[in-house]
């Protein structure tokens, strides 16, 4: 497993032992010429695991340095740049713990090469062991990598090379880790602190421009220990399954097997000679999507006229239905494998779990909380089911599951509250002898919901639309009594009344599709700034209950329109071009409170602005990062500065989250404003660098969206 956290014993660490050479030692001029890396597996050096790839620096590599390394101009003609080259790293590395010898440098230098290159820098955690060395041996002489592989009996072969100086940085550390335990010092967060603590080293680095050892942030006991999944321990196999295992005669082809398993939408299918249930598990062979995608990979179209017996995987791993998740999970991780078979107590065949349920349940408390959702009776019980979410959003965060993720099951559950919330309605309505909707509608959410990027802090943004009716109508004052209706359960489950205004008891909130349309070419053909404050978040809009296809419709026009006329666009990207700049003329950040807004200045510039340019453009995308990186694929625009925003957007998105997280534990009444104080340094300089980037939205708006 690729996580790391506080309480992860050193010896049990999975990390890469990462390497640069450079064209020189200068962290302000240095470019980088060469990545290596090696995998540690359980702290133990993985050779086999290996990474390396020369860089293009886009300068002279300096004799006096390739005279070093030996990487020379010639060498470099075809290497990537260096934004491919950390991709393809960061793809190698796969969230893993970095390790590796002088990394302040090598971190100092990162962070330049991503500024000049427009990207967001993220430092990945890291230990040194070149400070990890001071730790264990305070009295050693000297502390270059030789000198300390000298100590631990660590063979330097291939000195110099980002690969092989990579082994040697993972070699020692697993030869430091026993002796560190000795010191006490047997945890990731304990190794970071004790690091931290070595005040000379980090002085003298520091005035050399490397990045300082990471103190561990402060978090409860619960988080550090939150790579255990509670659901693991106290769910059983059982519970996951589904209807009964899909089972086919041996000698079914494999065209005809493929088939099957995408006519029952299944990853698996189980093979036996007459195609009999309920066997014992030796009697079947299993037949994945992954063994077929391999075999069409191996030969061609061809492999499907072959019988699906002569791919498929035999024996067949299996769990008791009685087991705990943990096994099961233990299993598909030793076995490298997606599917098991699961036996009763005498071992017979009863079904088949596979990876992509563990997962689902490992999300569970979302999915309880749809089931309770669409169970609710009552206001209250919406409310019940809506103060659930903080909790979930706090352990998919502790997870390291991505906030555009996070935001998107948040505005899920937001979409299945306002259904529910509708449907309630709709029942009041008949008991208090109003009768049914008197035509098709579709209540729609809108803004930060519409994008799938609702925070926790979410206020009602939503509007209706009905099938026919003149406004004041008798269809329209049943629907604006159906308006207040949902809407106040709404409010009352925890979701507040939008001070805006933005709700479909509102009549400019309401209306027939005709309405609507008219509506829409008014905004549209002859827009007006005052139109603007809340207009913007109509082309965000996602139907939650009734007639989607109306609601689509309707979305699909104020998009067509909109493109049509660049003056309603530019008019749109107006609003962001007056965002007040955070920063202090010293490079602080302004706060109030210790708190700064980071939907003022950070999340509505950028969202605001990709809505305002995908519009123009017609990319009717639904989230931001979706809106972006279509913008970034256009010719003529600036595809790093979009790419960039996109990386700002998410990160920004992952803070909010986290603070929100925080203040719903603490009994503080959430809000889009971001404690500081409680980032570490390594976070806090990401969000002024990620802000930083902001910035570059009025410029952005001044030369693409007015040129």
């Amino acid at each position: 497993m690729n996580r790391v956290d506080d309480a992860t014993p050193l010896i049990a660490v999975s990390a890469v032992a990462l390497d640069l050479e450079t064209t020189g030692l200068d962290v302000a001029e240095a470019r980088v010429v060469q990545i290596g890396g090696v995998g540690l597996e359980r702290g133990r050096c993985r050779r086999d695991d290996l990474f390396e790839t020369l860089v293009d620096p886009g300068v002279p590599v300096p004799a006096r340095s390739t005279a070093i390394h030996g990487i020379t101009n010639h060498m470099l003609r075809t290497a990537p740049a260096f934004p491919e080259a950390w991709r393809r790293f960061e793809q190698f590395r796969r969230k893993r713990l970095v390790i590796g010898y002088a990394l302040g440098f090598d971190y100092a230098v990162l962070a330049r090469e991503m500024a000049l290159a427009g990207l967001l820098w993220q430092p990945p955690r890291r230990l040194c062991v070149r400070l990890l060395a001071q730790l264990a041996n305070p009295d050693l002489p000297e502390l270059s990598l030789d000198a300390i592989a000298a100590w631990l009996g660590v063979e330097t072969k291939a000195r110099h090379s980002a690969a092989g100086d990579a082994v040697i940085a993972a070699e020692i550390y697993s030869a430091l880790v026993p002796l560190l335990i000795g010191r006490n010092i047997r945890t990731v967060a304990e190794a970071e602190r004790a690091s931290a603590r070595i005040s000379q080293a980090v002085r003298r680095h520091a005035a050399a421009g490397w990045s300082e050892p990471e103190q561990p942030e402060e978090r409860s006991p619960a988080r550090a220990l939150a790579a255990i999944d509670p659901y693991a321990f106290h769910h059983r196999v059982a519970e996951a399954l589904g209807g009964p295992p899909a089972i086919a005669k041996e000698d079914i082809p494999l065209l005809e097997a493929v088939r099957l398993m995408s006519t029952r939408r299944i990853s698996s299918l189980l093979l036996e000679p007459e195609g009999r249930p309920g066997l014992p598990i030796a009697h079947y062979a299993i037949l994945t999507e992954r063994d077929v995608t391999r075999a069409i990979a191996a030969d061609g179209a061809a492999a499907l006229e072959g019988p699906a017996i002569a791919i498929a995987a035999r024996p067949v791993v299996s769990v008791a239905s009685s087991a705990f998740f943990h096994q099961a999970l233990g299993l598909l991780d030793r076995h490298r494998i997606r599917h098991l078979a699961v036996a009763d107590d005498s071992g017979r065949l009863v079904g088949v779990v596979s990876a992509r349920d563990f997962l689902r349940f490992r999300a569970s408390a979302a999915v309880d909380l749809h089931a309770t959702i669409a169970e609710a009776d009552s206001p209250a019980d919406l409310a019940a089911a809506w103060s659930r979410l903080p909790v979930v959003a706090a352990s998919l965060l502790r997870e390291d599951i991505d906030a555009g993720i996070i935001t998107q099951i948040v505005s899920d559950i937001l979409a299945a509250i306002t259904s529910r919330a509708a449907d309630l309605a709709l029942g009041e309505m008949r008991e208090a002898g109003k009768g049914g909707p008197p035509c098709r509608f579709a209540v729609m959410v809108l803004g930060s919901a519409g994008r799938s990027e609702s925070l926790l802090a979410a206020d009602q943004d939503n509007a209706l639309v009905f099938e026919e009716g003149e406004p004041d109508g008798q269809a329209d004052r049943w629907f604006a009594r159906f308006g207040e209706l949902f809407t106040g359960h709404l409010h009352e489950a925890g979701i507040p009344l939008c001070r805006g205004g933005v709700m479909a008891r509102n009549g400019a909130w309401r209306g027939s599709v005709a309405t609507w349309r008219d509506r829409i070419d008014t905004w549209v053909t002859r827009p007006r700034p005052q139109d603007m404050l809340n207009v913007d978040i109509f082309f965000d809009l996602r139907p939650a209950h009734g007639a989607f296809d109306m609601a689509q419709a309707l979305r699909t026009h104020a998009w067509d329109l909109g493109s049509e006329h660049v003056a309603f666009a530019k008019l749109m990207g107006e609003s962001v071009r007056d965002v007040a700049d955070p920063f202090t003329l010293f490079g602080r950040l302004r706060t109030e409170g210790g708190r700064l807004d980071l939907k003022r200045h950070g999340l509505f510039p950028i969202a605001a602005f990709a809505r305002a340019l995908a519009i123009r453009h017609h990319l009717p995308r639904a989230s931001t990062g979706d809106r972006l990186r279509a913008l970034a694929e256009r010719e003529g625009l600036p595809s790093r500065d979009l790419h960039a925003l996109a990386e700002a957007h998410a990160f920004l998105l992952s803070v909010v989250l986290d603070q929100q997280a925080a203040d719903t534990a603490a009994g503080i009444v959430l809000s889009n404003r971001v404690d500081l104080g409680r980032l570490s340094r390594r976070r806090l300089t990401t969000l002024k660098d990620a802000l930083k980037t902001v910035r570059i939205v009025r410029d952005l708006v001044r030369t693409i969206m007015f040129a």
